[in-house]
């Protein structure tokens, strides 16, 4: 999915860096074998989050929505030595498409799948997090803020993708749930006195949150 021109788009990932082999083998086979391919971050914001865990200096992540293992094998590549990615899957083919992909891959050591409702997952996860990424279903949106929030380290960076969706988010008579969801939550973030957010229009949107200094 993007809110932008094609052309634009595409004039975007001809100038971001290129996907490794490994990365182009899984983007092969998730358009190959899955319904619905464009659920795959892709190459340009595939290279915005492995440039976000790097200026993060992220050791530890926290990502709500393997499907089949993109968004995960790229960040693991801006991780330091010892930096780990626990990433969560509800649908079993594609965490099995994710755990063939990632045991292929440079990475295997940094990835781990937790198979089952992310929502039960997180709950006995313990933090802290320096880097959370959600991109799952979207009604559940609040609930996975909320139950990450607090796992989010003193300068953590959360990362919630598909705020815009499609655009449909800014009419305010859309009949679209997903949405309807995402609205909501936006509104929710933003006047959220924990946070700090930034939206931006990268491939469907993206917001960035950020806790703000206890006093």
């Amino acid at each position: 999915m993007a809110i932008v021109h094609p052309a634009v788009e595409a004039y975007a990932e001809a100038h971001t860096t290129p996907e490794p082999p490994h990365l182009v083998a899984l983007a092969e086979e998730t358009r190959a074998s899955t319904s619905s391919p464009g659920m795959m971050v892709g190459p340009v914001e595939g290279r915005f989050l492995a440039m976000l865990v790097h200026l993060a200096q992220a050791e530890r992540i926290l990502e709500i929505g393997t499907f089949t293992g993109y968004s995960a094998l790229t960040m693991a590549e801006a991780l330091p030595p010892g930096g780990r990615i626990v990433t969560c899957e509800v649908d079993p083919e594609h965490a099995a498409i994710a755990r063939r992909h990632v045991e292929a891959s440079p990475h295997a050591d940094r990835i781990e799948i937790r198979l089952g409702r992310a929502i039960d997952t997180v709950r006995i996860l313990e933090g802290p997090f320096d880097l959370v990424f959600i991109d799952a279903d979207k009604p559940s949106y609040p609930a996975y803020y909320e139950a990450t929030l607090p796992l989010l380290s003193a300068r953590g960076l959360m990362i919630l993708d598909n705020v815009l969706w499609r655009g449909e988010v800014a009419d305010p008579g859309t009949a679209d749930p997903d949405a309807r969801a995402l609205a909501a939550l936006n509104e929710q973030i933003r006047k959220d006195p924990r946070v700090e957010c930034v939206m931006l229009t990268v491939r469907d949107g993206m917001t960035l949150v950020r806790r703000r200094p206890t006093p």
